[in-house]
């Protein structure tokens, strides 16, 4: 057999036993296939939130899985899995953060939102009991009727001898589709822009889908 023959031959063969051993690793049972990537949810952009009075707010990249460290008010409470986030920052010291969890069903999406509200809720309290010395308190500013409902709370803590901490959340679902909204910035509960917040929790649910 001429040398080109043999050498076409070969590769040949060498090409079909490549494609047989393609198909039976994709048809094998204990070969798993490849982790689909849940699609990120629309975002809040920086124009959404509430307005600083000397700086404009700055919004890094959407990034899959939860922000390091977690949201303040919301740790342990939020998976990982099936997450996404975006952070924000002013020249100053105003910051925020959104993170979404797209659920695997209407029903655990609910019962994300009710433990989020939860632990938000419970957070003055839970500071008290944490911090010696430190102070707490915090505000229920009611519900907004958009998506599948949202919530926003207040909550301001102290350590001794420092400056207070104000934070703004907004919690809502829409579909399979979890949000939670946090603001803060130093000041407090008298000082948060609440009426601004309200809308850019609003719009944050709008946008999940």
């Amino acid at each position: 057999m001429p040398a080109q023959t043999f050498r076409s031959a070969a590769l040949g063969a060498l090409a079909a036993l490549s494609a047989l051993g393609l198909t039976l690793a994709a048809s094998s049972p204990g070969v798993a296939a490849p982790a689909k990537k849940t699609k990120a949810p629309g975002f809040l952009a920086p124009a959404d939130l509430p307005p600083h009075p000397s700086s404009p707010w700055f919004a890094g990249k959407v990034t899959a899985g939860l922000p390091d460290p977690e949201p303040f008010c919301a740790e342990g409470v939020l998976p990982s899995a099936r997450s996404h986030h975006r952070e924000f920052h002013t020249d100053l010291d105003a910051t925020a953060t959104q993170v979404s969890v797209t659920a695997s069903s209407s029903g655990a999406a609910s019962k994300l939102a009710a433990s989020l509200r939860k632990s938000v809720a419970a957070c003055a309290a839970d500071w008290l009991r944490e911090t010696p010395g430190g102070t707490a308190s915090w505000d229920d500013y009611s519900g907004l009727a958009v998506g599948n409902g949202a919530h926003v709370y207040g909550v301001q803590v102290s350590i001794p001898e420092s400056e207070i901490n104000v934070h703004l959340f907004g919690v809502g679902r829409d579909g399979k589709v979890v949000t939670l909204v946090r603001w803060g910035q130093m000041g407090d509960l008298g000082s948060a822009p609440v009426g601004d917040f309200k809308r850019t929790t609003g719009t944050a649910v709008t946008k999940l889908n």
